[in-house]
């Protein structure tokens, strides 16, 4: 499959698996070939925020190893957050014709051979597919219990507080059809961790597009470390409660103004 082109009349025929990286060098060439041996002709896009560890040179011999060309590099020069690489990877997709783009871990916390669970809703007719660790069927393997109410807790504040019934809003294992990207302003997205993926979940639904979830296995990472951080937390809360404030301020003047 040529870079972007559909090989069949599935929009999934034309995936683009986008895998931000820093530091992970001893995950990269097991997520892809993982990837690869589940869905063979997924295109991947290797997001490498300029890895110390040389995870980007790794990265670079694998894409010149692939005789299929189902594998691309792009080299960033700054650590600005999991946001600005997805945002990144998501006008790279565009630019190109991919009608699927995915987002996924590289540290093996997302399942690829799980990837076609999302892939399979896409097909189906919906617009944003999320792998879900909290509707039946999902879980969670190796987490510190902290880290799990961390996350379960993050999600039910983001339910209150913006009115949704996402229950794993905060997950970053994503399928998002075309047409979503193109109709966001990718480019007024600020949020650069947790909150990226409540941000652009959140977008989404507002823009009017359907989101659905599918239980996946979520596994805590065997390699490396994780990238979650104090600043990140603090990050989603506040700018969770702004855009649920501003929902409701915004229904209430629809209701006095009738």
């Amino acid at each position: 499959m040529s870079a972007g082109k559909p090989s069949g009349d599935k929009p999934s025929s034309s995936t683009l698996v986008i895998i931000p990286t820093y530091n992970e060098s001893e995950n990269i060439a097991l997520i892809i070939g993982r990837l690869h041996a589940a869905v063979p002709g997924a295109h991947v896009l290797v997001a490498d925020d300029g890895s110390p560890d040389g995870t980007g040179d790794i990265a670079d011999k694998l894409a010149a190893d692939d005789t299929e060309g189902r594998i691309h590099v792009m080299h960033r020069t700054e650590k600005n957050g999991l946001g600005a690489a997805y945002i990144a990877g998501f006008q790279w997709a565009l630019e190109r014709d991919y009608q699927v783009v995915v987002e996924m871990d590289a540290d093996g916390s997302h399942a690829p051979e799980q990837l076609h669970r999302l892939l399979d809703k896409i097909d189906e007719g919906a617009d944003v597919v999320a792998g879900s660790r909290y509707v039946p069927g999902g879980s969670v393997v190796n987490w510190p219990r902290r880290r799990e109410i961390l996350s379960r807790g993050g999600n039910i504040y983001s339910q209150l507080a913006l009115g949704v019934k996402i229950k794993d809003i905060t997950g970053g294992y994503r399928a998002y059809r075309r047409v979503v990207l193109e109709t966001l302003d990718l480019g007024a997205i600020e949020s650069a961790g947790y909150c990226f993926q409540i941000d652009m979940g959140w977008r989404a639904l507002q823009a009017g597009f359907t989101m659905v979830e599918v239980p996946i296995t979520f596994t805590e990472r065997e390699f490396g470390e994780s990238k979650m951080s104090g600043n990140i937390i603090t990050e989603a809360f506040t700018k969770v409660l702004g855009w649920g404030m501003a929902n409701r301020w915004r229904k209430l003047r629809g209701l006095v103004g009738r």
